[in-house]
């Protein structure tokens, strides 16, 4: 009982966490396309990013906790031949997180005022998580032998 309420805790943090990876490069697009001079949409925008990215942070934790719980206490594609999907899993899971802290450096950015992205790389930057989503959910579910 234990091993599900660990699985379903992953599952809601992974999906929450997402949510998060999904709306802030949209953010992003729309700070892209602020215009000059106005100022009050700058900073509401960038409001709504610092904390977004705060609260995101806080979600990504338990899931790569519950995560590596399932990995390496549980042993979920750990142990045994045809466990590839999990490599490739995992693979994904860093560049996801290297695509947070990528985050986290473009909002700087913004804080700064040294944006140099056009809205419409932000368009293209913000498709990352989805691709990756579209990866990783087949591997979980199929689990195919690589």
């Amino acid at each position: 009982m234990v091993f599900l309420w660990v699985k379903a805790l992953h599952i809601i943090f992974v999906i929450s966490w997402f949510a998060g990876l999904f709306y802030l490069p949209r953010i992003f697009v729309n700070l892209a396309m602020v215009p000059p001079g106005s100022e009050a949409e700058r900073q509401r925008l960038l409001l709504m990013a610092r904390k977004l990215y705060r609260f995101m942070t806080i979600l990504m934790i338990p899931a790569i906790g519950f995560g590596l719980v399932l990995w390496l206490y549980y042993g979920i594609g750990l142990r045994g031949p045809g466990n590839g999907w999990m490599h490739a899993k995992l693979t994904l899971v860093l560049v996801l997180l290297g695509f947070h802290h990528a985050c986290g450096r473009v909002l700087r950015k913004f804080e700064q005022g040294r944006n140099t992205r056009s809205h419409m790389w932000f368009r293209w930057f913000n498709e990352v998580p989805t691709i990756a989503m579209f990866i990783i959910v087949p591997l979980v579910v199929i689990k195919p032998s690589f």
